[in-house]
């Protein structure tokens, strides 16, 4: 059927009609009271479902910061802009998901960028010992009384 036809033109408001009759009101739909833990809980079990999927990616993006829940929104800070389109690309799976364990319809997904919370990696011995010793600085101690070399 071609895309112009008056038949293609018909089927489709035949289709928006049905889709129509099947879609709840908004009034209809659930909002129950959660709170952050249980939207921590499933946003990475969430996550981990899409590790096993080997969409690592989205994973990645949504364990990179632990999301803040304030009211019924949810805000994720990621590192970037590019980040942050990637993120949006896919996250209607992780809303419908969030909204139907949730049992919450009200949920939304807000994402801001905060570039100067970006990480900054260790690669040289040097600044992987430094890392370590702003974690433990006990590790000096051990450097210097086994005289360890970085």
């Amino acid at each position: 059927m071609s895309a112009l036809s008056l038949s293609s033109i018909r089927a489709k408001k035949e289709l928006e009609a049905k889709q129509a009759l099947h879609q709840k009101h908004h009034e209809e739909l659930p909002t129950e009271a959660f709170t952050e833990t249980d939207m921590l809980l499933l946003w990475n079990k969430f996550a981990q479902r899409l590790t096993d999927q080997g969409k690592r990616l989205m994973a990645t993006y949504m364990q990179m910061n632990d999301p803040v829940l304030n009211g019924t929104t949810i805000t994720l800070e990621l590192p970037n802009q590019s980040t942050k389109e990637e993120f949006l690309s896919g996250y209607h799976d992780l809303l419908g998901y969030l909204r139907g364990k949730l049992h919450n319809h009200d949920i939304t997904i807000e994402v801001k960028v905060n570039e100067v919370s970006e990480t900054k990696y260790a690669f040289t011995p040097q600044e992987k010992f430094e890392k370590l010793k702003t974690i433990n600085p006990n590790i000096e101690l051990l450097k210097k009384l086994f005289d360890l070399d970085v």
